[in-house]
Parts: C-alpha cells; sequence; structure tokens
C-alpha cells in the first residue's frame, strides 16, 4: 500500500521560512524520516509539494487511485479552501491533516480549518513529528479496514 505526503504553499522552504515557528527541519530531511517510517510499517510512499491550489487539488484526485491513503499538510490552504476540502470528500480515502505550529495558539484565522470536517483526524504542533503520528494515525485508520 503506497501512503501519499503532501505539503502545500511555502512548506518546501522549511528551514528558511521561520525558523521560530517551523522549525530548523527542511522538507526533504523530514521526508527522508518519513521514507524509512513508511518502510519499517510496510508501506511505500510518496511525496508531492505545490504552492499551487490546483496542483494539490489534482493530486489529491490521482490520489484515489493509487493510494491508501494522505498526509496533508495544506498551509494557508487549510483556512479557506473550500476546493481542497471538496476534493478530500471527494477522493473516498483517509486524509490525516497535520500542521508543523499549533494553528490554534497563533494568529486567529489559523484556528478555523475547512478541511478538518473531512479529514479523519487532525495533528498539529508537534514540528516534524507531527507527520509521524499522522503515519501512526493513518496506520491505525488502515487497519480498521482489515477488522
Amino acid at each position: 500500500m503506497k501512503i501519499l505526503v503532501m505539503n502545500g504553499p511555502n512548506l518546501n522552504l522549511l528551514g528558511e521560512r521561520e525558523p521560530a515557528i517551523y522549525g530548523g527541519e527542511t522538507m526533504n530531511s523530514i521526508n527522508d524520516e518519513l521514507r524509512g517510517m513508511a518502510a519499517s510499517m510496510g508501506y511505500e510512499i510518496a511525496f508531492f509539494q505545490s504552492n499551487s491550489e490546483g496542483g494539490l487539488i489534482d493530486r489529491l484526485h490521482e490520489a484515489r487511485l493509487d493510494c491508501a491513503g494522505v498526509i496533508l499538510n495544506a498551509g494557508a490552504y487549510t483556512h479557506y479552501s473550500y476546493a481542497i476540502r471538496d476534493a478530500i470528500a471527494a477522493i473516498k480515502i483517509p486524509v490525516v491533516e497535520v500542521h508543523l505550529s499549533n494553528v490554534n495558539s497563533r494568529d486567529e484565522f489559523r484556528k478555523n480549518s475547512v478541511i478538518a470536517p473531512v479529514c479523519c483526524g487532525s495533528i498539529a504542533g508537534f514540528g516534524k513529528y507531527s507527520y509521524m503520528l499522522g503515519m501512526y494515525a493513518l496506520d491505525n485508520k488502515l487497519g480498521e479496514k482489515d477488522e
């Protein structure tokens, strides 16, 4: 089974962009850790990043055909993209929402996620470990289908 890890706008700048908020890890270093974790859990893993809403939507649509589930950090689109929300609802595979920072302790607008209601869960505030926790959560969700 394949897991897709998706990252939205500005996450390609991890390690450079506001390290006090997002940490010093780069996207590549996080992906390397996730690659090892996925292999130890028996999953194939794929990565996708786009600064474009349309690119994220297109890849979500493709994921329904080649992935068992998705770990998604939609970045700022989390708070206002009904198009991404509708894409998640349409694909009918589990999607775990993740965020590096604790969005609930930041700007008021970040406290609202329009994608959360169509995701199987949300994890925020644990830096790179939000992705690892997302992997465990997705593994658990996929395991429920086997029971």
